[in-house]
């Protein structure tokens, strides 16, 4: 692990832990002079050149331009986080060997305390979810590969962890755990074995209720839902393809369709990312590490079908994630290794992406509006 640390451009210096920590004054006169909205960023703490916690920065809602406005430091690789739905709390994965998961309090928008910190049981946890009415946080262990479930206490702080569920199989990744639009599912996409997990969670135990596979070696990553419920989009990381899948929300059950490619014909070796879903469900955007792109896919039949319409520049190098502002017109990209995050603008009508602006930071691996 490298000893240096390069910290976000133009932050402040914060306390480490629990400290608060906000918006600079500066900052504060911007927004008032026009709107403004605030971002969370992940980061790796433990590589070189990586931040030191939890980024912060605002945002100008017209120009998509970036402000650094401090850092929660001391929370270990934060690669993925998630805000609660009231926005009074965010939580973080700490993608280690020894995996964890901290609770942090949003006192206000940009204003961080950490609340605590509880080891989940396993290793490299890199996505979250909350379930059942928020009672529960799940993270996925990419490198132990199973599921740890911690029961969320009423100020928000974790509890100790009240399960770990291993996904059978050889060489099990577990790397998405997300709740089905019914609320009544729990379902995990595994790259190791090529599968989607439907789980149901009682008492803060997961019971296993069927398991879907897509194309051995696809290595699914992630998913993302249609507004309509009845699909899922899987992006498969290690043959470069997007799958519909029909979902049944009164049984959990997934059925993969036909893949398609991310890319075009002739494109350098590549490894999708994330996968999202425009809040109209009209298009579908998907990462592209390798092209260096984001993927655009205009959504048909009622979510059924997908037809790629665009591949356009990311703004950088490998986009590991990528997010919509609340609106929909603006899109996060973070380039893990070009150092940068990439604001997009999002065409309504065509759904097609241009370039608006671009932030340093230092190993982005996620952005959360807040």
């Amino acid at each position: 692990m490298g000893t240096s640390r390069r910290q976000f451009l133009g932050l402040t210096a914060a306390a480490v832990g629990s400290a608060a920590v906000g918006i600079t004054s500066q900052a504060s006169a911007n927004a008032s002079c026009r709107a403004t909205g605030t971002l969370y960023l992940g980061t790796y703490t433990s590589q070189a050149g990586g931040g030191t916690g939890i980024g912060l920065a605002s945002y100008d809602t017209v120009t998509g331009r970036l402000t650094s406005t401090g850092v929660l430091a001391g929370v270990q690789d934060p690669s993925f986080l998630i805000l609660s739905p009231s926005g009074r709390n965010l939580y973080a994965v700490n993608e280690q060997a020894t995996g964890g998961v901290t609770a942090v309090a949003v006192d206000s928008p940009g204003r961080l305390r950490v609340l605590n910190r509880q080891p989940n049981g396993g290793s490299a946890p890199c996505h979250l979810a909350l379930v059942a009415n928020g009672k529960y946080l799940l993270s996925a262990n990419y490198s132990s590969g199973d599921l740890a479930v911690h029961p969320v206490k009423a100020d928000g702080s974790l509890a100790a962890r009240t399960d770990l569920v291993k996904h059978a199989g050889s060489a099990p990744h577990a790397h998405q755990v997300v709740q089905d639009p019914t609320g009544n599912y729990v379902l995990a996409v595994d790259l190791g074995t090529d599968s989607i997990y439907t789980y149901t969670i009682n008492l803060g135990k997961l019971s296993l209720k069927s398991q879907a596979t897509v194309k051995a070696g696809a290595g699914p990553r992630h998913l993302a839902f249609h507004p309509n419920g009845r699909y899922a989009y899987v992006a498969n990381e290690l043959d470069s393809t997007i799958v519909v899948c029909r979902y049944d929300g009164a049984t959990g059950k997934v059925t993969p369709g036909a893949a398609q490619t991310t890319v075009p014909a002739g494109s350098p070796t590549n490894y999708p990312g994330e996968v999202i879903v425009s809040p109209d469900g009209r298009f579908v955007y998907l990462s592209n590490r390798g092209h260096n792109s984001v993927a655009v896919f205009a959504v048909e039949s009622g979510g059924a079908t997908l037809r790629r319409i665009g591949t356009p520049d990311c703004g950088g190098n490998w986009p590991r994630h990528v997010t919509l502002d609340p609106t929909g017109k603006l899109m996060f990209v973070s380039n893990q290794r070009s150092n940068n995050i990439a604001t997009l603008q999002v065409d309504p009508h065509t759904g097609l992406l241009s370039a608006k602006a671009s932030f340093t930071a230092p190993i982005p691996v996620c952005v959360l509006p807040g």
